[in-house]
């Protein structure tokens, strides 16, 4: 019999840019592949950064995320090799940033995705990813609506939990109309330093709000982490030996952990 978690589809979100959700679903990405699990990230950032960090170009980019919400295209079409083996990307291109205008009225809306996902190729996979735009547009709406848990970045800086509050809410108004069985997967701090008193400070703050949503894993300011995307590679390709590194394989074994074994590094 199918299994209904499989694949496994995770909203990485947060309104707030600048706090690693690009980042996030590269080297979360890569570092599932590297544990042989099947990986397909969607981006679905009109900026279109995770496409870019994959190696996969504008000029590469036949369909993309648009044509496959705008325009109905078969996922089939729009998925992309990257050069991580078992890590495939379905890219995005700045037409997206006009599907609040274009896809308003539709009443199928915040369905669009789902319905994508839906198929065969999807099928394929033991996780999709998706890359959701730093606001709560139309295209994060249908990220949360698709998915069946929430991965939220939170970067360790002074007023990191600013803002969640919304989100929450927006969680909330989807469990109630679109998808219960909506969960949230865990908050993650990103771009943390342990020798900064502020970021311990975050930390605390972040725990003794949010308890155990919040992610034993830390991802720590690094600066292979910051590099790699300009060779158009995750750090787990870039540098595999970086603390950026090691602490994504480190939250891919905390995210296999809650729903299967964990397995050895292919």
């Amino acid at each position: 019999m199918p299994d209904p978690m499989r694949p496994r589809i995770l909203a990485i979100t947060n309104q707030k840019g600048g706090v690693g959700k690009t980042t996030t679903a590269i080297n979360l990405g890569a570092a599932l592949a590297a544990l042989g699990e099947r990986v397909l990230i969607i981006d679905l950032d009109p900026q279109g950064n995770a496409s870019t960090g994959l190696g996969v170009f504008a000029s590469d980019r036949d369909n993309t995320t648009y044509e496959l919400l705008h325009e109905d295209a078969p996922l089939s079409s729009v998925v992309c090799r990257t050069s991580v083996e078992r890590l495939d990307i379905a890219p995005a291109t700045t037409d997206l940033s006009s599907t609040d205008v274009e896809l308003g009225a539709r009443e199928d809306r915040v369905f669009l995705l789902k319905d994508a996902l839906a198929s065969e190729t999807a099928a394929n996979y033991d996780h999709i990813l998706i890359d959701c735009p730093p606001s709560l547009s139309l295209l994060t709406v249908n990220a949360l609506v698709a998915s069946h848990a929430v991965l939220v970045p939170l970067q360790a800086e002074f007023f990191a939990l600013e803002g969640l509050s919304q989100l929450m809410l927006t969680l909330r108004d989807v469990r109630e109309t679109a998808n219960p069985g909506l969960r949230i997967e865990g908050v993650v701090l990103t771009m943390y330093d342990q020798r900064n008193n502020l970021s311990q400070q975050v930390e605390a703050d972040a725990r003794g709000t949010l308890g155990d949503l919040v992610l034993k894993t830390r991802i720590p300011r690094n600066v292979r982490l910051s590099e790699a995307p300009s060779f158009a590679l995750p750090a787990m390709i870039y540098d595999p030996l970086s603390k950026g590194s090691q602490a994504y394989v480190d939250l891919a074994e905390e995210i296999l952990a809650r729903h299967a074994r964990p397995r050895e590094i292919a």
